[in-house]
């Protein structure tokens, strides 16, 4: 069917909203409905067929699909998130070398304890940051040291602070906001490529393993090294992405101020463990919350050929949009989907393996799209988990409005946590 109208804005305004809009258009329990976007046909898919759909290369290709506007500012001009092919195998390898292995989340594990030790004791003598803003910083710092970049303690928060900075501003190209995201991708951009032209000239080491090294030297299928500024807009590709957690962990400080019979037993568990990092329950709090507050609802492709699914029809050119949040939250695939219950996760231990689970992308990690950090991922949003339910912080209750309007979107104030009082009724 084609459609008279064109969604775009509706996109815009609805945000989080804009695939339960479209789903209201079609017959009960679709998995497919057609729309247009940007002009085009495109045809909005869900649930786990959807996944292995969207991600086959021989029908749907990535390059060119997502905007211009998100592509330059969020992920940097030519990176791999615009390949297709051969093209983006052989660079994705790099990325899973670099940061897909259990021992990258093993090495970053003492980092994430120490950052968020900091922050912790930050809060403890009365510091006022959001659990935002402390996410920021402590998942910045550990993910840059981890990635072997260079700098004091308080450099590498500046540039985490530029990095959040581009991922809250890049969806709202309306706004100034957009407008500063640009200016600091440029500025990144500058500094990144500067530290590749300091590794390839030896004025600067860089230790084998780290990610820092990795783009330094990574060649592409013709044998040459990567332009300076394009491995380093892949550079900060390999790091950004852990500073993004930073959302998840204000949507954690929200849950944990709804449930603090979790705090409890997440607080539980570290006093008994002795560490802030890798509890069992804290881990599945942090995925429920990935589950439940997605970073973007959609994502789209370009169908390579006709495609038919459930009863619809999409013509090879038109848009193929991947509904996450509502695959994430599909009644076919979760049990009581529309509840927060971290339990669903407890005893999973290769949540990868779940088809309708793809808040950092589906399909396989080496060959497809889904992001080869994200147990690196995971592994910092359960330790802020941890650090929040610590029974010494209170989590206030203002400010955790979420506005599902705007892309990318978080709780109003970050999560506004305080150290707790001996009053049981003035904590704040």
């Amino acid at each position: 069917m084609r459609l008279l109208h064109d969604d775009s804005i509706s996109l815009l305004t609805r945000g989080y909203g804009f695939g339960a809009h479209l789903w209201r258009r079609a017959r009960p329990g679709a998995r497919a409905v057609p729309f247009r976007l940007l002009g085009r046909e495109a045809l909005l898919v869900r649930g786990a067929e959807a996944v292995g759909l969207f991600y086959d290369p021989d029908l749907v290709a990535r390059h060119g699909a997502m905007p211009s506007l998100v592509q330059e500012t969020l992920f940097g001009h030519g990176s791999v998130h615009s390949l297709d092919g051969a093209e983006h195998r052989h660079r994705k390898q790099t990325f899973v070398r670099a940061l897909y292995d259990d021992e990258e989340v093993r090495r970053l594990s003492p980092l994430l304890e120490t950052e968020w030790q900091e922050e912790l004791d930050a809060w403890l003598d009365g510091g006022g940051r959001s659990a935002y803003d402390a996410a920021v910083g402590a998942l910045g710092r550990a993910i840059m040291r981890w990635a072997g970049l260079p700098g004091t303690p308080a450099a590498k928060t500046r540039w985490a602070a530029r990095q959040a900075q581009i991922v809250d501003g890049f969806g709202v190209p309306y706004s100034p906001e957009y407008l500063l995201a640009a200016a600091n991708r440029r500025w990144s951009d500058r500094h990144a490529r500067r530290l590749i032209e300091a590794v390839r000239a030896g004025g600067l080491a860089s230790e084998p393993g780290t990610a820092l090294d990795a783009w330094a030297w990574h060649r592409d299928r013709g044998g040459d090294l990567l332009p300076a500024e394009l491995a380093g807009v892949e550079l900060q590709n390999s790091f950004r992405p852990m500073i993004a957690v930073a959302r998840f962990v204000a949507f954690a400080a929200k849950e944990l101020h709804d449930r603090p019979e979790w705090r409890e037993r997440i607080a539980a568990e570290t006093s008994v463990r002795g560490r802030l990092t890798e509890g069992p329950v804290a881990t599945a709090f942090a995925q429920e919350i990935r589950r439940t507050a997605p970073f973007v609802p959609i994502l789209p492709g370009w169908a390579k050929a006709d495609i038919e699914h459930d009863g619809e029809h999409l013509s090879a050119g038109g848009r193929l949009v991947l509904d996450i949040l509502g695959t994430d939250t599909d009644d076919r695939s979760w049990v009581r989907a529309a509840e927060f219950e971290p339990e669903r996760f407890l005893g999973v231990d290769d949540s990868e393996s779940l088809e309708a689970f793809i808040p950092h992308g589906g399909g396989e990690v080496a060959t497809g799209h889904r992001c080869p950090g994200e147990k690196l991922a995971v592994a910092g949003l359960a330790t802020a988990v941890a650090v929040l339910s610590d029974p010494r912080l209170t989590i206030l209750d203002r400010g955790l409005r979420v506005n599902r309007r705007r892309l990318p979107t978080k709780p109003a104030s970050g999560g506004v946590v305080r150290p707790r009082t001996g009053c049981p009724v003035h904590h704040g």
